[in-house]
Formats: C-alpha cells, structure tokens, sequence
C-alpha cells in the first residue's frame, strides 16, 4: 500500500440549494437510482490512477449527512475523506475546501457533485495535464447547436462561429500553490473557478470532457441520469478466476496478499498467490481483456518475485482505461494450510483497498480428497462483477 500523503486533492462541492430541481433538499442529496446524486458523483474519484484526499463541501446542516455519504461510497478509503460546511456563495464554499486539504497537495480538482455521472478517465485526464502543463486545466465539449448572438430586443445581430467555442465541465484542476494566490486575491464573484483562476493572470487550457458529464440541474436533468444509469445497469458482467499452486517448503508464503512467516510457501514464477491471481483473472474476464498469461505473461522477468498487489492495481488500471468500475470480488480459498480464519478480516481489508471495491474471501478443504486434500497445494476459485462507470 502507499504510504505517502497524497499530492492530488479533490473538493467536491454539494453546498448548493438546487431550486430548480424543485427537491424538498439540496440537489446533492436527492435520490437518483437508488443513490444520492452526492454519492455517485464521489464513485469515479476513488477509482483515480493517484490515491487523493477528498472533501466534500456541504450545507452546515447537513455535514453529518454528508460524511455518512462519502464513508459509504469510499469504502476502505473513508480515512481520505473529509466534510466541511460551505459558504453562502460556490466561491465561498470552494474556498472552504481549500482550506480543508493538506500541505502535501500539490493539484487541487474541484468538482460539481451535480455532474454525478462524470467518468473516472476525466479525472484522470485533468490530474495528467496539469502535471504535465502547470496550467489551470479544465474539461469540455464542443458546441453542437448553432450559437446566436443577438441585441437587447433579441434581435439575432450575428452567428458566432462555435468551432472556438466548448461547453465547460468539471471537475476543473489547478496548481495548489497557483489557485490559493488566486484566491486570496479574488476581489469579485466568477462563474468558475476557471475565471477565478484566469482572473489572476493564470493561463487556462482545454482538454476534452465527456458527454456523460452533463450537469443536473432540473428534473429534466434527473430522469435523463436515470435512464442512463437504468439502460447501463443491464450492462453489469461477471467474470471467474481459478488459480492453482503447489507448495514449495523453500518459498515464502504470500496469500491473499499477505505475508504468512514460518508457514509452507507456494512454488510459482511470481509470488505463488493463488487469491490474487484468481482476483486478477476473474476481473479481466469480467471485462472481456483477457487473462493473467496473455496480460502480464507467465514467464515476464518484470514480474519475477513479483507480489500480488503488482498485478492487481495493472488489472484496476486496465479496467480503468477500458471504462469499467468494479462491483464486487468474492473468492473461496480450498486447501489444507495454511488456517485462514484468523487473517480473514486482514485478507479481506487488504484486498478490498487495492481494489477500491469489497471482496469478501472463504477457506475450506477438500476433506482429503484430491491434490488440496493430501496437501499437495492450494486452489482459489474467485467471482467478480464489472459494470460501466457511471453504473
């Protein structure tokens, strides 16, 4: 697991009224498919190639709402999350944000919980370019519509020519150090934090968004993100992963990613884990790009010795660029040692961060019968599900 503090942070702003969503609460709290809009759009940040530190920018009334919310869709990544109460403006709010995140963050995202279905690829993209650029960098589409301009008595003066113009998403991303100065020197309201940003005398790039991205805002809005959520559910796939090793008393034992000292280890060209291989084959069937040999090899030198939390964040990533999250892992552990039960919880804490998904492992035995009966090595059976990103 990485130790290091994280240098990408991430607010989430869920602090507005929404009114023209016509809700009896704030936008971010409504239902949408079973969820609340604030919950999904939390889904595709913990699905981010860099671990971040999130907070979440919420009505003073309803932090502790909002911290149940963002605990549940973080899962094992909860201690990342945080909640502070917004402002009277967005402007306000995001600043209520940035005082929230760490001295290690050097890219601050900031994001729209209303652009609930926004993929995890844009995250990602923003977070690369600023890397790359050292500019304020913000996602978007291109005009479809003829675009107008017209006078005070809506007379059309002129057609604008919308090849130089983009709809503009979030989540937008800046500098740390860049956006704070900016900040601090705002001395009026902008419409963004882009125009804030470009407002300070800070160049401000485009790179593309994704239609998926669209912000809800009427109940329009709201039945449109069911429908895609709704016509994505039928979408969920199921993969299996079955993984065998015998053991090797000269080998360390490595299962479930765990290290188990003074127990009979596993002969194999990496670690011998069988739990992790099986994970790993089970999610790239799911997601129809392949298995564990074509993937990585069987016989690669880059995965000599290799543990099994290697190829798991290579398999999360892939799954990643192919536009799957995960839903679920399970894995049933079938051999006579080592005793699994006590490490269960461990196993299964382990395994479920590096997935960002729950896994959930059994153990049992074959009562003698068979190679895992006379203890001769160790079968994992796993089961995942995949779905769509915005699922």
């Amino acid at each position: 697991m990485n130790s290091r503090p994280p240098i990408v942070g991430v607010i989430v702003v869920a602090a507005g009224s929404g009114t023209r969503l016509g809700a009896d609460r704030p936008k971010a709290f409504v239902e949408l498919a079973g969820r609340t809009i604030l919950e999904r759009s939390l889904f595709p940040i913990f699905g981010m190639h860099r671990e971040a530190q999130v907070v979440v920018v919420a009505p003073q009334d309803l932090v502790v709402e909002a911290g149940d919310i963002a605990a549940r869709a973080a899962g094992p990544a909860a201690a990342a999350v945080s909640v502070v109460a917004g402002g009277p403006s967005r402007q306000q709010s995001v600043a209520a944000g940035l005082a929230a995140l760490t001295d290690s963050i050097r890219i601050v995202l900031v994001h729209d919980a209303a652009r609930a279905l926004t993929p995890t690829s844009v995250f990602d993209g923003v977070v690369a370019a600023v890397a790359q650029t050292g500019s304020g960098i913000v996602p978007g589409v291109a005009v479809q519509d003829t675009v107008k301009r017209v006078d005070g008595d809506e007379t059309v003066v002129e057609t604008v020519d919308r090849s130089e113009l983009r709809s503009i998403q979030t989540p937008q991303a800046f500098p740390r150090a860049a956006l704070d100065e900016a900040y601090a020197a705002a001395d009026a309201e902008h419409t963004d934090d882009a125009a804030l940003f470009a407002a300070a005398g800070n160049t401000v790039s485009v790179v593309d968004g994704d239609a998926a991205s669209f912000k809800i805002t009427t109940p329009w809005d709201l039945r449109r993100a069911e429908g895609l959520i709704a016509a994505q559910g039928s979408g969920i796939r199921t993969g299996i992963g079955v993984d065998v090793h015998a053991y090797d008393e000269s080998a360390e034992l490595w299962l479930a990613g765990l290290h188990w000292p003074g127990e009979p280890g596993l002969a194999g060209h990496s670690d011998g884990d069988p739990v992790s291989h099986a994970v790993t084959d089970a999610l790239l069937s799911a997601a129809g790009l392949g298995d564990i040999g074509s993937v990585f090899g069987t016989s690669d030198p880059e995965f000599s010795g290799a543990h099994g939390e290697v190829f798991l964040r290579a398999t999360v990533s892939k799954l990643l660029d192919a536009g799957f999250t995960i839903g679920n892992v399970a894995v049933q552990l079938i051999g006579n040692s080592p005793r699994f039960s006590p490490r269960r919880q461990e196993a299964e804490s382990l395994l479920s961060g590096l997935l960002g998904a729950p896994v959930s492992v059994s153990a049992t035995t074959t009562d003698g019968l068979g190679f895992t009966g006379r203890s001769e090595g160790v079968c994992a059976i796993a089961t995942a599900t995949v779905m769509p990103q915005y699922s």
